[in-house]
């Protein structure tokens, strides 16, 4: 048999173009019992009507239980905003503005040139480097350079210890 017609009908049906009749048309020719094997693979898509069950309906109480479930009162439960709750927003808004002005500040200060003009950063006098005299504070806690410099070389300070310990191999 030739489905020639069935085949402009699925064409059709491709590219959005049939009627409501076309379609109708397709619906009962794939609801049938024989269909050619080259067009079977369309039939669970036009008997789809037929072979799903009519389950996802609105009952005919829907509305009663929509409208039950409005007209429910529903309890309203005031929350209390302590004041500290309704200010954040301003303490985050004043720590913002302190730390922008404090960074502008801190800005200002670094890029400001000195009175003599040659463009050198002013700094206050609290923070200009002071040569100290004397050891500094790091050689205080080293032992070994402490004892080094009271006898003069390392294996002076070295060679008593090891005496007193006895005698140690070393590698």
């Amino acid at each position: 048999m030739d489905y020639k017609y069935i085949n402009q009908l699925l064409d059709r049906y491709w590219e959005g173009k049939t009627t409501l009749e076309e379609e109708q048309i397709l619906r009962s020719f794939f609801s049938q019992l024989c269909v050619p094997e080259e067009l079977a693979k369309y039939r669970p898509l036009f008997a789809y009507e037929q072979t799903e069950q009519k389950t996802d309906r609105l009952g005919d109480d829907f509305d009663e239980r929509l409208m039950s479930i409005i007209d429910e009162p529903q309890e309203v439960v005031a929350q209390r905003v302590r004041l500290s709750q309704r200010f954040a927003p301003l303490f985050k808004a004043a720590a913002m503005v302190a730390i922008v002005l404090t960074l502008s500040q801190a800005a200002q200060f670094s890029f400001q040139a000195d009175d003599a003009g040659n463009g050198a950063a002013s700094v206050p006098s609290a923070y200009t480097p002071r040569p100290t005299e004397g050891n500094s504070v790091a050689s205080l806690n080293d032992s070994a350079k402490i004892d080094t410099t009271k006898r003069g070389n390392i294996g002076a300070a070295i060679v008593p210890q090891m005496s007193q310990n006895g005698p140690t191999i070393l590698k």
